[in-house]
């Protein structure tokens, strides 16, 4: 295929079930963890589907793994390259290490030290990017271009989509139909294979996206209908800094996704505090958007089943501890 981002949805469906028999053993396959305590405070069946507890820490490896184990043989000895500000970072670099190929990873140096080290030891090369010059997108393809690479792109790429919606794939399998699924938002992948898995196991459920305030650009292109970019992006959720959608992702979201919505970074504190205090569950900002929703009334739930993706668990405890202070 010349241009990945024009994959239609049959294809992107068959790469879904695909990806499904390609991560068996590869992936874990996360628990759905359940609280009666959120369930009697929103009056409704909650199923958190933790990826957090993925390995690499987040359920980019999923894509990760779909796309690198797909390369032709001459293409994986050259090596892969990526950009990402952590968990696609990590997930990139523990796929290449696992199957044996050179993975060099584009990240501010501004990252979060946990993602940063993490990624060094799955080793990976790490080139930082000047984030007042050269955008780390323009930088990963330059190095593709003079080292011969293969870009891992995080989320506008059929195997990386198809690979993210195995996430929500499990989660109607292990839980049954939903009427909601909630799923975080940066650069689409995530809520593109999950609106895909919903359109293969429950037709019925309303996919709903979830941003912070402050990168709200997913949101602003869903109203609009045109792809909007956001670049001033100060919020904790590190992982939803993206400045826009994919072209791919951005498609998909138009047909499948019922609404996107945003919350502000205090909730996200507040989600992240009844997880750790009330579950047990270490969960990063990025990946208690779909849950901050809930508990802060922007999406309906009362009466329904209500499944939420926690995306990842990438967070360094000074942090999480300053945040909850």
């Amino acid at each position: 295929m010349s241009d990945p981002t024009a994959a239609d949805d049959d294809d992107l469906l068959r790469r879904l079930l695909e990806a499904r028999a390609r991560l068996e053993g590869v992936a874990h396959r996360t628990p759905v963890a359940t609280s009666r305590t959120l369930d009697r405070r929103l009056g409704a069946r909650v199923f958190l589907k933790c990826e957090n507890l993925q390995r690499a820490g987040a359920f980019k490896l999923r894509g990760a793994h779909c796309m690198i184990s797909r390369l032709p043989e001459d293409q994986r000895r050259r090596g892969v390259v990526a950009y990402s500000s952590g968990n696609h970072a990590q997930a990139v670099a523990l796929v290449a290490r696992e199957i044996g190929i050179p993975a060099t990873i584009v990240m501010p140096s501004s990252a979060p030290q946990a993602k940063i080290q993490a990624t060094r030891d799955y080793g990976a090369e790490i080139a930082f990017y000047d984030q007042a010059g050269e955008g780390r997108e323009a930088m990963a393809e330059r190095l593709a271009r003079a080292r011969g690479l293969v870009l891992v792109p995080p989320f506008d790429h059929p195997d990386i989509v198809s690979g993210q919606g195995t996430a929500a794939l499990e989660l109607f399998e292990d839980a049954g139909p939903m009427d909601l699924l909630l799923v975080p938002v940066g650069g689409g992948g995530l809520i593109s294979g999950a609106a895909l898995a919903a359109r293969a196991l429950a037709p019925g459920c309303r996919v709903i996206g979830v941003e912070p305030d402050a990168g709200d650009d997913g949101v602003r292109s869903f109203q609009s209908g045109q792809l909007t970019r956001v670049e001033s992006r100060q919020t904790i959720a590190d992982g939803a800094r993206t400045p826009s959608l994919g072209r791919l992702t951005f498609g998909v979201i138009r047909r499948h996704v019922a609404d996107m919505v945003s919350v502000p970074d205090e909730a996200l504190v507040r989600a992240m505090r009844f997880v750790w205090e009330r579950m047990k569950l270490v969960v990063e900002p990025t990946g208690v958007l779909g849950l901050a929703a809930l508990l802060e009334g922007r999406v309906a739930c009362a009466g329904r089943r209500a499944g939420v993706i926690l995306s990842g668990g990438n967070v360094e405890l000074a942090a999480a501890l300053e945040l909850f202070r």
